[in-house]
Formats: C-alpha cells, sequence, structure tokens
C-alpha cells in the first residue's frame, strides 16, 4: 500500500492542488482533530469544495487527529511529549476504527494525508502511519 502525507504550512490552495494532483491523489484524509485554519482555503468546507473542484475526494477522521495538549507540545517542539500523548489518542476506540477507515480507504484510491505541517517529521502524520501502516509506501508531498 503506498500512503502520500501532505501540510499546507505556507502554502496557497492553488499550490496544495498542483501537488495532489501531480502525484496522482484521488482522496484527501484530513487527519487534522480541528479542521479550522488561519490559512485562506484550508477550513474543512473551504477545502473540501476546492478538492471537489479538482475531483479529489475529502474525508474527514477527527479521531486520528493530534488532541489540544499534543498540539501545544509540537508548537513548543517537545516531540517525545508529542509521541507519548498521540500513542495514547491511537488507543481510544474510535481512533482505532479510524485507523481502520484509513487504511480501507488509502488501499481503495491513492490518498494523501493532510496536516498543517509541512516537515513531516514534525507532525503526527508520520506517527500515525508508523503506529498503524508502517509497512505502507510513504510519499510526502510538499505544497
Amino acid at each position: 500500500m503506498r500512503i502520500f502525507t501532505i501540510g499546507y504550512e505556507n502554502a496557497t490552495v492553488g499550490d496544495f492542488l498542483a501537488a495532489l494532483q501531480q502525484a496522482g491523489v484521488q482522496r484527501v484524509i484530513d487527519v487534522r482533530a480541528v479542521p479550522n485554519s488561519r490559512r485562506p482555503g484550508f477550513s474543512k468546507t473551504p477545502l473540501r469544495n476546492a478538492l471537489a473542484e479538482a475531483g479529489i475526494d475529502y474525508v474527514h477522521l477527527r479521531a486520528l487527529g493530534t488532541p489540544a495538549d499534543g498540539r501545544a507540545a509540537a508548537r513548543a517542539g517537545r516531540h517525545a511529549e508529542l509521541e507519548r500523548i498521540y500513542a495514547g489518542q491511537l488507543e481510544l476506540p474510535e481512533a482505532i476504527a479510524q485507523g481502520a477507515q484509513m487504511l480501507d480507504l488509502a488501499q481503495d484510491k491513492p490518498s494523501a494525508l493532510l496536516c498543517y505541517e509541512r516537515d513531516p517529521a514534525g507532525c503526527h502524520r508520520t506517527l500515525l502511519i508508523d503506529a498503524i501502516a508502517s509497512d505502507a509506501e510513504v510519499s510526502h508531498l510538499y505544497a
């Protein structure tokens, strides 16, 4: 299985869509706990609409997002704390169910996990893949 990831930090919607299309991504799986953004076009509804216009499906899996205390740790650069908090998140029943759903979606058609951080090394996307799809071929996209 191949899974793409993409972060929209510093990207425009146009650059973001172009990166997805160039890679052949047909579905975006939003793994943000809170799908709102200060960056124009990246909150849930406008993003879903822009993706639909580009022929790309959108699915939001909230339970795979990082809880508030994990987001605070990430912003402060406390990666070990983020890892600990996020590991706990992935043990919750809803996260287990949505993790299985994510894998089914990614097997169905080329899919990209979406979050804010441009660098996947500092984002929970990488922790998510390591935890539930460690055998996947991962391609990180940059918009």
